[in-house]
Parts: structure tokens; sequence; C-alpha cells
């Protein structure tokens, strides 16, 4: 079995790390770079910026954010937010970036997403899906959660998979930083609908949240802000804790000696 994965998400505005609730009332966390090296020497897995203002404000990742933090990691780097064309896919990627990450972008124009799976490769280029409950369904939301839309999760994860997407980050808002953990029947409903890993977003604030999006929720790599902002919680004994659950990760030791230390 694959080991699973442990994400760091650095919602950054104005060159500053935030973090709010349901998308909504920001507050400030920290310097991105700095953050950065931190997780690194933790043994994060990997790292997303999310430039959480650059759709809403017509205006690309900060470019200037995505080379401070490459500059400080030896692991993949995912970039989104202001991901609007191929122009800018190529902006991030030559900033640093391995990955990015196309919410807006991709349901505006999902013939992006084929577009850049052709060029950079799918694993390369993540679909970013934020879902909120509506009923008995997962309704779909664009420009940072503002703007509701006609699709369905579900439905559009799988659409998003057979168009190229190499993954699919899925958050739910109302989860977002409630710290009640992930929502694991959306999750579970998007893993099977879909062969492509999908990262579960939004209420990580135990360890035994994260245990559960990869047993109920079946996600293959689970993602999360403030726990690890705010020094909740340290990803070694998060890492320690679900190896003792029986679920695979890489230790951090094992992350070190990869990169020679």
């Amino acid at each position: 079995m694959l080991a699973k994965r442990i994400i760091a998400c650095l919602d950054v505005r104005n060159g500053c790390v935030v973090k709010g609730v349901s998308f909504a009332g920001l507050r400030e966390a920290g310097d991105p770079a700095e953050l950065a090296a931190r997780y690194n020497r933790e043994g994060i897995d990997e790292l997303v910026i999310l430039d959480v203002t650059a759709t809403l404000e017509a205006r690309q990742a900060l470019a200037q954010s995505i080379r401070a933090v490459a500059g400080q990691i030896f692991l993949p780097l995912t970039v989104g937010g202001g991901i609007r064309s191929e122009e800018d896919a190529a902006a991030a990627i030559e900033a640093g970036a391995d990955k990015v990450s196309l919410n807006t972008a991709a349901l505006q124009s999902p013939a992006l997403v084929t577009t850049l799976a052709r060029r950079y490769g799918s694993q390369a280029v993540i679909v970013a899906i934020d879902a909120k409950r509506a009923g008995d369904r997962f309704a779909v939301y664009a420009r940072s959660g503002t703007d509701g839309t006609d699709r369905d999760a579900v439905d559009w994860a799988r659409e998003a998979a057979d168009r190229g997407a190499g993954e699919i980050l899925l958050t739910s808002i109302d989860r977002d930083g409630t710290k009640l953990g992930f929502d694991c029947p959306l999750t579970a409903a998007v893993s099977l609908a879909v062969s492509i890993p999908v990262i579960a977003s939004g209420g990580a604030g135990e360890f035994e949240h994260f245990a559960q999006a990869f047993t109920e929720g079946r996600a293959d790599a689970a993602l999360a802000a403030s726990i690890f902002h705010f020094n909740e919680k340290s990803v070694s004994s998060l890492k320690h804790f679900l190896a003792t659950r029986g679920i695979p990760v890489r230790l951090v030791h094992e992350a070190h000696r990869d990169l020679g230390a």
C-alpha cells in the first residue's frame, strides 16, 4: 500500500500566511518561507501555497512567495490561486512550483486542465474543488468559496480526472478551519468516484481526524493549515500516531535519509 501523505497548506495574502474559518475571518499566521523551512525539518510530505485572494483580485499567485518557499524545501510544492491560463501556470512552475492547482479557472475553462496535463504531465495538474453540503449532494463553489455553481462535486471530480487532472484537492467549506474533522462522507464519495489521488482538506483538529480521513474518507493525502501553523500539533508526532494505527506513512527519519541527511 502506498504511503499516505501529510500536506501543509500555506494560505498566502500579501506575502503573509493567513488562516480563517469557512474561508472568512483571516488572521496572520507567519512568514511563508519560515513556515516552509520548519515543515521541511519536521518531515512534511508536501507543501501547498494558495494565494487566497489572487482570483478575487484578478492577479497571479505571488512569484516572490513561491521562490522564497521553494528555496527552503526539498519536497513537492504545489501553487494555486490566480492560475487562470497556460502562461500563469508556466510562471508558477518557473518560480519553483512542481504542481499547479486550478479551481475557478478549471470550472470556467475545463479544457485548460487538458492543456496543462499535456504540457507538464497529469502529475503536475491538481484540480481543487471547494464543496459545501446542499441537501443530499455536495455543491461546488468558485472564487474562493464566494460563488455557487450548478456543479456537483462528485460529477465535477470525475470530469476533471477524465480531462487529465492528476489529483483532486477536495476542501469542505463547511469544515474549513473549524477543527471538527474532515468531511469523510464528502471525501469518500469523491474518492470512490475517481481513480486518481484525492487530498482531503478542511477541518483537521486532532490526530484522529487524519486517521478518519484515510480510513472512512478513503483519502490518499490529508491537508491541514492552522493545526500546524500555530504549533498545536507536530508533523512528526502525527505521523507516529498514524503508524501506530497501521496507516502507512513516511516517518521523519525516512524522509531525512532520502535527502542524505
